[in-house]
């Protein structure tokens, strides 16, 4: 196995290959190689919120001695060595066997945020968890994929809230010697590998990768010595400051990541912008050819046919707009480079009907990209419905928006216990018929007392864990005990749980089960059928009422007529997120339509047998089928939806969803709760997997570009 630096006690020869094994993420998502480093040290895996570089800078030597001349511990090592080098190369990937002609030219993946684990904090919620799975299902399946994103050393947000429940943003910068971060040199060792005229200025742009299984991500970094320190701090703050800065953060991703990628000799069949934020790769693909003599309009067909870009959100705010005055002031003149004037570029980002005076990033890009989809059904009707002033002359149904909807990784997501019980039940290879719907029938027959045994352990986990986090701010960082209280300290371990576990944005409407409080007493309160409720998220740094929401369910945490059954866990993150998913009774998710894209939370609690109740949007449009969970009803017209929602929210958890879980048999088996558990599992693993999720991109969108199949779609006419 190929030796890694590493920064801890020596490593002996026998087990050299640990820190190797480290610097790639595919160990998070591989069983033996989780066990094998828990193994270690189970106590400090846990303090170090497994993290293996961590673990091996801190583990005791002696420790590391006796596993080495352990026979349990070196089977268990050869058999993740050997994973590691089956890992090294494509052979045999579903990608190289069904498409061997396509392995060649990679596949350029750029985004603004990859949620890949909790050690490596750039990201901030759904679109880079979400670009984080597609990564590792691409690794899983060959699918030659690179990705591109920005370094932020100082990852997004820490939250923390005050005893009013106001979040307050607190910077953080993260360790990268305890990250499987490694810098990228030029030929020469020089830390920069392109430049980028930016505002007047040229700003050297260096990149670090991480490996995630097959799959490099290189992130860029600006924060070099030789540039101005204005610059330097450009990739810092993930989504942080103003549209100023946003607008350089995102010129330095497309148009530096393109240059960075061409300067490590990658030269990519297809180009994939996720969300409007990775739009100047397009742009720069453009200049490309036209410097090199290609004339403009040639140059804008021939990256649209090599193009594709994903819209992840119906909400306004979500869509990237600048003013042209910071368009120009940031990236002027490149226009003269493209062989255009100013108006011509300016009308890439130009929307027919609304904000004249703006320039929008979706709107490039869905003019630079032959091939665009939205990431579900119900989102893509919506984005037909958004987008169709680009295309005047056609009805909203023939707008050349489809969808592939989104899906989770199935080995990131799914509990080890469900695994394991998984194991028992289907064999160890069951993973290799994850594709075939089939196997998921065969969930339906999971022993009942099995699989409820099974959800207990996982709920105790997570009361541990609640219990433990409030241990460690108590002592570290609280310094008024009534932080205690909406923590989790009281919560039943016993009781009925539901799970919240969110982005704090008001359509999401985390509020909605408190509007009527009294009522909501009664449910939680009741001594024969007691409920409680465990939320966890964080609101954008800039979004004022998103924080408003969320210190009002924060304030409820803290009412004695609760009795403490409602919860706050602070500084939601892919660590907390797994122990939530995984532990609850049942997953809320109560969007306002159509304003939720998909939502992945309650696919990740569905492959841990956590059924979702939910509004009639984003993925649950498509995956409801009365058996896995329950969906309120679409509000009826002229009505408060609010209202209806709540009235039918209450209804269904008094009426149907507490009695049903409350309702046991002589083992204390809630059989129909199981039932319900068991169909959340086969549906959401039949149709909302990464895996499919990735199929799904490289049939429809990646191979027919890399083929050079032209769209049957003209561009935008208007």
């Amino acid at each position: 196995m190929t030796q890694t630096q590493h920064s801890g006690p020596p490593l002996p020869e026998r087990i050299g290959g640990l820190a190797a094994v480290a610097a790639n993420l595919s160990w998070s998502w591989n069983r033996n190689a989780r066990a094998l480093f828990r193994s270690l040290d189970p106590a400090l895996w846990r303090r170090t919120q497994h993290n293996p570089i961590e673990l091996l800078r801190r583990v005791d030597p002696a420790r590391l001695a006796t596993c080495a001349a352990d026979p349990a511990f070196l089977r268990l090592y050869d058999a993740v060595a050997a994973a590691a080098a089956q890992d090294a190369t494509s052979a045999g990937t579903w990608f190289a066997t069904s498409y061997p002609e396509s392995v060649k030219r990679p596949i350029a993946y750029f985004c603004a945020e990859f949620g890949l684990h909790a050690s490596v904090p750039i990201y901030s919620g759904g679109l880079g968890v979400l670009a984080g799975d597609q990564c590792k299902a691409a690794s899983d399946l060959g699918v030659p994929l690179v990705g591109v994103g920005l370094f932020y050393t100082k990852g997004y947000s820490d939250q923390r809230l005050r005893l009013d429940g106001w979040q307050e943003d607190a910077e953080e910068r993260f360790a990268v010697a305890a990250t499987p971060l490694e810098p990228v040199r030029g030929p020469k060792g020089d830390p920069c590998l392109a430049t980028v005229r930016l505002s007047g200025r040229h700003v050297s742009v260096g990149a670090w990768r991480v490996m995630v299984g097959r799959v490099p991500i290189f992130l860029l970094d600006t924060d070099l010595a030789q540039n101005d320190p204005a610059d330097r701090g450009l990739s810092h703050r993930l989504y942080a400051g103003g549209p100023d800065l946003r607008l350089r953060q995102e010129w330095v991703l497309g148009v530096g990541g393109v240059r960075v990628l061409r300067a490590l000799g990658h030269d990519p069949a297809v180009w994939h912008a996720n969300e409007g934020h990775a739009a100047f790769m397009l742009v720069e693909r453009v200049r490309e050819l036209v410097t090199r003599g290609t004339p403009f309009a040639e140059a804008v067909r021939g990256v649209r046919a090599t193009s594709a870009f994903t819209t992840h959100t119906p909400v306004p705010a979500g869509h990237d707009t600048f003013s042209i005055e910071q368009v120009e002031q940031c990236v002027g003149p490149v226009w003269q480079e493209m062989g255009i004037g100013r108006d011509a570029f300016i009308r890439l980002g130009h929307h027919p009907v609304v904000d004249h005076d703006r320039f929008h990033m979706p709107v490039a890009a869905i003019r630079l990209s032959a091939r665009v989809n939205a990431v579900s059904r119900r989102h893509g009707e919506e984005s037909r419905r958004i987008w169709a002033p680009l295309w005047p002359d056609r009805d909203v149904a023939r707008v050349p928006i489809g969808h592939v909807t989104n899906g989770v990784h199935i080995a990131t997501w799914m509990a080890n216990r469900i695994l394991t019980l998984f194991d028992a039940h289907f064999g160890p290879d069951w993973l290799a018929q994850v594709d075939d719907p089939r196997f998921w029938d065969k969930v339906l027959d999971l022993d009942s007392a099995a699989l409820w045994a099974v959800h207990n352990q996982l709920k105790s986990h997570l009361m541990r864990s609640i219990r433990e986090q409030a241990r460690r701010r108590w002592a570290d960082q609280w310094k008024e005990a009534l932080h205690l209280v909406g923590a989790g300290t009281l919560l039943d371990p016993e009781a009925f749980t539901i799970g919240f576990g969110r982005r704090f944005a008001t359509y999401k409407r985390a509020d909605l089960i408190f509007r009527d409080p009294d009522r909501l007493q009664r449910l939680l309160v009741n001594p024969w059928r007691p409920v409680q409720i465990v939320f966890s998220g964080k609101a954008h740094p800039g979004d004022e009422p998103g924080k408003q929401v969320l210190q009002r369910v924060y304030a409820h945490t803290r009412e004695a007529r609760f009795e403490g059954r409602i919860a706050f866990i602070e500084d939601y993150d892919m660590h907390l997120a797994h122990s939530l998913v995984q532990g609850v009774d049942l997953w809320l998710n109560v969007p306002r339509p159509p304003l939720e894209a998909c939502g992945t939370s309650g696919m990740k609690a569905a492959l841990n047998g956590v059924p979702q109740l939910s509004t009639l949007d984003g993925w649950w449009a498509e995956g409801y089928d009365g058996p896995n969970g329950w969906a309120l009803p679409p509000a009826p017209a002229g009505q408060d939806a609010d209202a209806a929602d709540a009235e039918q929210l209450y209804r269904l958890l008094e009426d149907e969803v507490v009695p049903l879980f409350y309702d046991r048999d002589a083992q204390d088996v809630p059989r129909g709760w199981v039932e319900k558990m068991r169909h959340a599992l086969r549906i959401a693993g039949a149709r909302f997997t990464a895996q499919r999720m990735v199929r799904e991109y490289v049939t429809q969108y990646y191979l027919p570009a890399m083929r050079g199949e032209q769209p049957a779609d003209d561009p935008p006419t208007a």
